[in-house]
């Protein structure tokens, strides 16, 4: 017999000999997980060591749990979790290769919202290779059936205790290493990809569960006393409206329009000499619209929901999870709701179904009147695409609703068919895809964007034929990103520079346009955030946001403060942008004194923190405008009404 099966079979005598297998199998992928998927930011040698670090003290802890046991169980136990973290691991991965973030606890309570809804995106995010993100589950199963390792016949308290304090020890190493390197790690706003980085994807997924168990309970502590000071804070930092502008817009009827996944780096790009949204460009250079082409998103992990928050409520979303799946029972003062004290009646239009990201519930407390989801609308296979209806039908079946509507009327139309994943159906466009290397991501962004515009210039032909162009103020935003980091590989051959830490932030831009009838437009270069946009159109519409609670400000605004609050807090600036700990001239792109941007790194924080108060303690149920009129969500129902039948009394009187 050989040595190496000598050591083997000695090794395997020995009682926590599993167990440790177990552990250092389970302990070295998840290391190979952040190395090979994970774009974490690594500094220095003691960030390496606490990535290599920091998977063991969440093996020892969980898997110890098995030691309780004996026998079978124990290795069933063992098994059980074994494959609990793995999933867990696999699924952040998988969310981690779009979204460049990690799953959370609000984020699970979204998939079991839209989970149905998810699929496409998420199959086209797996490959075949990730099945060796279970082998060692596998591994450890054949090893059982071959009986290479055999059930212990007593329990293993004494071992559990040993393995509990080894995990408790080794943590509280990797946290004070964590902490010398970078102080205040749990308790100053950090990104996820922070905490990863020093503590790993277990030990944050407990850290988010405490998290969001402390958000909870904000809204069952809080009063009427903690709005005074966002109050005064909010009336202190208002911009007043710029006289020019102000009421040009009164009367008219609003239109917002999500460009879904859209960035600002489209406009007046060109494939094989061929301009990808030339309606779009005609409208930036064009006298008759404002066109912001420094305005930044700010989402969070609500993506499209977080933006249309932003757009209505003038809010910071959540730092975790999404506003409309988390404090949809809250109270608000959202667009809708403002213009419905002034007579307008409200509609929203989606080519989705209406529990896609809760919004049956969320759109009760923002005060929508109709919501116009995909029973309303011919979801034939020809028509729908990814997440619902494509933007063609969309618009032209919205037509004869939209014109039903009692005038003046608000309402929002959310397209769907830029989404990831962008690949177009054979017919839908002729447009030519990007030549960016072997990433179709990036190369059918292109074609998908095309089609958007297309779909844009047709509704914007049949409102002029509708006679609702003359008398209707339009405002169109991009809603997030449409590439990640994850494939700036590519898009550096797209912009033609190496994208860095500043580029990437630069890219983050996504385009504004206002169009108000009448009034001369032109392109704005103030820098902005999605939070900035209703106050800008409710000054247009004569309506002062000086008694309203917002993060907000008039785009239009002479005296406003251009700074654009991350989510993550992280900022741009006119004068400085900071990503992460390093601040850069906003003009050059290069770097500077991370003392430069101390100044207005206090103000993003203060902005986070207000708006993080309103929308966690739910204040504004303790708070209201002036000529507000509350909304009741009781008054709401979205229930498709049943069409008339022929034989009904009311249609043989008519």
């Amino acid at each position: 017999m050989s040595k190496t099966m000598k050591l083997m079979k000695m090794v395997s005598r020995q009682k926590l000999a599993f167990f440790f297998i177990a552990v250092i199998l389970f302990w070295l992928k998840t290391y190979a997980a952040y190395k090979i998927e994970f774009t974490l930011g690594i500094d220095n040698s003691l960030q390496k060591f606490l990535l290599f670090l920091n998977p063991l003290s969440s093996a020892l802890f969980f898997l110890g749990v098995a030691l309780i046991f004996k026998g079978r169980l124990q290795h069933c136990v063992l098994l059980g979790i074994h494959f609990l973290l793995s999933f867990l691991l696999y699924a952040n991965v998988v969310y981690y290769r779009f979204f460049n973030d990690f799953i959370t606890v609000p984020v699970l309570m979204q998939t079991k919202t839209n989970g149905g809804q998810l699929g496409d995106s998420a199959l086209s995010l797996m490959s075949v290779l990730d099945i060796l993100y279970f082998s060692d589950f596998f591994i450890l199963i054949l090893l059982l059936a071959f009986k290479v390792y055999k059930p212990v016949e007593q329990k293993s308290r004494k071992a559990y205790f040993s393995v509990l304090t080894a995990s408790v020890l080794v943590f509280l190493l990797n946290l004070g290493l964590a902490e010398k390197d970078r102080p205040e790690l749990l308790t100053r706003s950090f990104d996820r990809n922070y905490l990863v980085k020093y503590l790993g994807t277990y030990n944050f997924t407990i850290y988010d569960m405490i998290q969001n168990a402390k958000s909870s309970s904000q809204r069952a502590l809080a009063d009427s006393s903690d709005i005074s000071a966002v109050e005064n804070y909010v009336k202190a930092n208002h911009s007043v409206p710029n006289p020019k502008y102000f009421g040009k817009a009164e009367g008219k009827n609003v239109i917002y329009i999500s460009l879904e996944s859209f960035q600002t780096f489209l406009i007046d790009y060109k494939i094989n000499g061929m301009e990808v949204t030339p309606f779009l460009n005609s409208l930036a250079h064009g006298n008759q619209t404002f066109y912001f082409d420094n305005v930044f998103h700010q989402t969070g992990q609500g993506k499209t929901s977080d933006a249309e928050f932003m757009m209505e409520n003038a809010l910071f979303p959540m730092s975790q999870g999404s506003v409309f799946v988390n404090k949809a029972q809250n109270t608000y003062h959202a667009l809708p709701a403002i213009l419905k004290s002034r007579g307008y009646t409200s509609a929203a239009f989606h080519g989705n179904y209406k529990t896609f990201w809760n919004r049956n519930e969320m759109y009760k407390s923002l005060g929508y009147d109709k919501f116009f989801d995909a029973e309303y609308y011919s979801m034939s296979d020809e028509n729908t695409k990814n997440y619902g209806m494509k933007d063609i039908p969309f618009f032209k079946e919205s037509m004869p609703l939209l014109t039903s509507l009692k005038q003046p009327f608000y309402s929002k139309f959310i397209t769907l068919s830029n989404h990831f994943p962008f690949k177009m159906d054979e017919g839908d466009t002729d447009f030519p895809a990007g030549q960016f290397g072997n990433n179709n991501v990036v190369n059918q962004y292109f074609q998908s964007a095309h089609y958007m515009d297309t779909a844009i210039q047709q509704f914007f032909n049949d409102l002029k034929a509708s006679g609702l162009y003359d008398n209707t103020m339009v405002v169109m935003y991009g809603d997030h990103y449409g590439i990640s980091e994850n494939h700036n590989e590519a898009m550096a051959k797209v912009i033609g520079k190496e994208i860095t830490p500043y580029e990437n932030a630069m890219l983050q831009r996504i385009p504004v346009f206002i169009h108000v009838p009448g009034v001369k437009g032109s392109v704005n270069h103030t820098f902005g955030g999605q939070v900035d946009i209703r106050a800008t159109v409710l000054h247009l519409l004569g309506i002062d946001t000086k008694d309203y609670l917002e993060s907000g400000s008039d785009l239009l605004s002479e005296k406003r403060k251009q700074i654009v609050p991350f989510r993550n807090g992280d900022y741009v600036s006119a004068q400085f942008t900071k990503v992460g700990e390093q601040c850069y001239n906003t003009a050059t792109g290069e770097e500077v004194e991370k003392k430069d941007c101390q100044s207005v790194s206090t103000v993003v924080k203060n902005q986070l923190s207000i708006s993080d108060d309103i929308v966690l303690k739910d204040l504004l149920r303790f708070y209201k405008p002036e000529g507000f009129e509350p909304i009741n969500r009781l008054d709401y129902n979205y229930v498709k009404e049943e069409e008339p039948k022929a034989e009904d009394p009311a249609i043989i009187k008519n």
